[in-house]
């Protein structure tokens, strides 16, 4: 593909997620048009070679290929919504791919209201900040099968592409994995609790783990955002919330209770109670500390994850 074939791409949001992806992009070579209600954000973005829209329909207008990456449901109707908004600018012959962890049903409304000649697919992803800094998210990808094979080599720049399957499909998955994510995250300071209660060096004990079948994603990545003391304020307790309320309307369809799920729903809802939303993920394996009177501190040169 030369530079000239290059499609053009919108991006909105440029967050915690939204930026690191639009960045590598515009270091990948795209022609890149950004957008966010943060002037920062947008600046941070302009410096590696983005041009600056100035609004979301003015960056959707002008795409081949326009990405959102947003917080919330209701964050992306607010950009998408009504004769001004993203959806009704977007071009015949484009492809809106929506990045947000979002309702399946939103993302089929979406794709029945586009204009004429519109795509829409959706592509959550996962890996947390450094994986969308180092390109190394998961993303996964529901859509029409000819347009998933047209935008997965722009996405193949962001990380592991897996095609889920009909639109919507990308969301389903992608709140399984945060459904798995949610059970381990709560589960993992009881295990921290229980093991230095009974006298187990923790720096011990998380080799163990790490090194045996409690082995999981939360204990390698996310375990040392505990031992640190910050908690990970990359991705909030609101943002967990979010995501688990979602999961209950998907778990709906399933003809029976799922009591893991929700045991974390309610341990997420009671860290959130105490400590507040807008303060880190692994605030749930604080809770467990704080009513413990234990320490989770390990000493060692633990590396924010957004800083890797």
């Amino acid at each position: 593909m030369t530079e000239q074939d290059l499609p053009h791409i919108g991006f909105v949001g440029l967050g915690n997620m939204g930026g690191p992806m639009a960045r590598r992009l515009c270091g990948a070579g795209f022609p890149v048009t950004c957008f966010d209600l943060n002037p920062a954000a947008v600046e941070e973005t302009t410096a590696v070679g983005a041009v600056a829209a100035g609004s979301a329909s003015d960056c959707a207008a002008v795409a081949d290929l326009f990405l959102t990456s947003l917080p919330r449901p209701d964050h992306v109707e607010a950009v998408m919504d009504g004769p001004q908004g993203a959806l009704a600018a977007l071009r015949s012959g484009s492809v809106w791919v929506d990045l947000t962890t979002n309702r399946k049903e939103l993302i089929e409304a979406y794709a029945d209201q586009a204009p004429a000649g519109v795509s829409v697919v959706d592509s959550p992803v996962t890996g947390a900040v450094d994986g969308a800094r180092n390109g190394k998210l998961t993303l996964f990808v529901g859509g029409e099968p000819a347009t998933v094979e047209r935008v997965t080599p722009i996405l193949d720049h962001l990380g592991l592409v897996i095609a889920c399957g009909p639109l919507g499909t990308g969301n389903v998955v992608k709140l399984v994995t945060n459904q798995l994510w949610f059970v381990a995250a709560a589960a993992i300071g009881e295990g921290f609790a229980t093991g230095t209660a009974n006298g187990v060096d923790l720096d011990t004990l998380w080799y163990a783990i790490k090194e045996s079948v409690g082995d999981s994603f939360v204990a390698r990545h996310d375990a040392p955002s505990i031992f640190a003391g910050h908690y990970d304020p990359s991705f909030s307790l609101d943002l967990c919330l979010k995501d688990l309320g979602l999961l209950a309307g998907l778990n709906e369809s399933v003809e029976t209770d799922l009591p893991m799920t929700e045991a974390a729903h309610a341990t997420f809802q009671r860290a959130a109670d105490r400590y507040g939303t807008d303060v880190g993920e692994l605030h749930v394996a604080k809770r467990i500390e704080d009513d413990a009177s234990l320490s989770f501190r390990v000493d060692g040169d633990w590396t924010p994850p957004w800083e890797k």
